[in-house]
């Protein structure tokens, strides 16, 4: 398990890091570029991630394949998954098109929306970046070859790093274009992940070995195969992303000071979910491994392995939350209002720590099953029925600002994570006996053609 989710882990927290770079260096500029860069971030991150969602299909397809010894198999999912990737492109770059119009009519803060404008006009140019990756990164994965994600995320890191340092502030000869500075560099870092992704791939043994008549072999089917794998993944993913960026977005019509302490307890709290999240994706190669070998004992120790080691992390993570707040937010601004503010936050969030890593892993472990419509039902209810509303509610009706906004996306998190382990616990049980009898055939994600 750790051999494949330590570099996926690096690869996620490298993900993160981005977002997080971003948010350090617009920090000179203030709150309400802070507030924009995350606002503007989430939002298209938002609808990005359904179409990378529709891909994660790819985890159970592939690594299912890869456990059945079906190695031709494996890359002809990543060819499907490619023209997925190309066919959702026009969509996304439409709809986020829209929201670029919509923005000054969401009620942003006056001091926040002209920056938001800036940033989101750019930002939605690397939504093609985004989903050729998510299309190569769970071939990658599904293959258990990991590295190269993590290099390619690590190293992403310092592209945008530096592109932000250029663009932000204009050095190297570079004009200063400030809050939009650092949206190109996120479009560049998105755009070097993809093509160093796509270069591990062509150098990798296994490709030149392959039959390539059949590679180019579009069906329909498997097209149908994938997206009816990945719908209710990509919803579950676009459901609890989703919520997250419905709260920042509601924290924006707030003041600059609580919309910037909860970008940053959002950070913070972010970092330490992508354990849990490196884990779901090495929990979802490994059951899904499994499962086409027919070995359900070593399922249900794949999977339980990924949710106590999930757990295990966000219990200590949860403990530095409320132990070590002011410092956590002092990496990010020394704005006395915001580190009061955003340690609050963070203690908030140390009450749904457990919580949130559980539902993460049994959402990567259930998907190594082929469940993807369980967690799917399960984050509507728990996040958007009641969650979010619980949560508005005490912001805006019951005065208690941004801290009660965070209440309610802590029960959310909560009651999901407590279906998600029983549903678990109950699939694994089934799966274990139907194996058990001689005469059953599982039925292996392949469709027919």
């Amino acid at each position: 398990m750790l051999r494949i989710a330590v570099p996926v882990i690096l690869a996620e927290l490298g993900w993160m890091g981005m977002g997080v770079v971003d948010t350090v260096m617009v920090g000179p500029l203030g709150p309400a570029a802070i507030a924009a860069a995350g606002v503007g971030n989430s939002l298209h991150i938002a609808f990005a991630i359904f179409g990378m969602g529709l891909l994660l299909g790819l985890d159970t397809l592939v690594s299912q394949a890869f456990g059945a010894r079906r190695i031709d198999d494996c890359h002809r999912w990543l060819f499907h998954g490619v023209v997925l990737a190309l066919l959702l492109t026009p969509a996304l770059l439409l709809v986020c098109g829209v929201v670029y119009v919509a923005i000054p009519w969401l009620g942003f803060h006056p001091d926040v929306q002209p920056l938001l404008t800036r940033y989101f006009s750019v930002i939605l140019w690397s939504s093609p970046f985004l989903l050729l990756y998510a299309a190569f990164r769970r071939y990658l994965q599904g293959i258990h070859l990991v590295t190269p994600v993590m290099i390619a995320l690590v190293t992403a890191n310092v592209v945008n790093a530096v592109g932000n340092w250029m663009f932000i502030y204009g050095r190297l000869g570079m004009p200063a274009l400030g809050i939009a500075g650092s949206a190109w560099a996120t479009v560049l870092a998105r755009f070097y992940m993809a093509a160093i992704l796509l270069v591990a791939i062509v150098r990798d043994g296994r490709w030149h070995a392959m039959d390539r008549r059949r590679l180019w072999n579009f069906e329909v089917s498997w097209l149908r195969r994938l997206v009816e794998l990945g719908f209710p993944a990509a919803s579950t993913v676009a459901l609890e992303v989703g919520v997250f960026a419905a709260a920042t977005a509601l924290a924006g019509k707030l003041a600059p000071v609580s919309a910037a302490a909860h970008q940053i307890a959002l950070n913070i709290a972010a970092v330490a979910f992508m354990i849990p999240l490196g884990l779901a994706s090495a929990g979802a190669v490994r059951v899904g491994h499994a499962v086409g070998a027919r070995d359900a004992n070593r399922a249900a120790a794949a999977g339980w392995t990924a949710i106590l080691l999930g757990v295990a992390f966000m219990a200590m993570a949860a403990a530095s939350f409320v132990l070590i707040p002011r410092p956590l937010i002092g990496l990010f601004t020394s704005d006395a209002a915001v580190l009061a503010l955003g340690s609050s936050l963070l203690f908030v969030a140390a009450i749904f720590q457990l919580f949130d890593g559980l539902q993460g892993v049994t959402t990567g472990v259930l998907r190594g099953l082929g469940d993807t419509r369980t967690p799917m039902i399960t984050n509507l209810a728990a996040h958007w029925l009641f969650g979010l509303p619980v949560g508005y509610t005490l912001c805006f009706a019951w005065q208690y600002g941004v801290i009660g906004l965070w209440v309610g996306l802590s029960a959310g998190l909560i009651v999901a994570g407590g279906v998600m382990l029983f549903i678990w616990n109950r699939q694994i049980h089934s799966l274990s006996r139907a194996l058990s009898v001689p005469s059953c055939q599982l039925p292996v994600q392949r469709p027919s053609g």
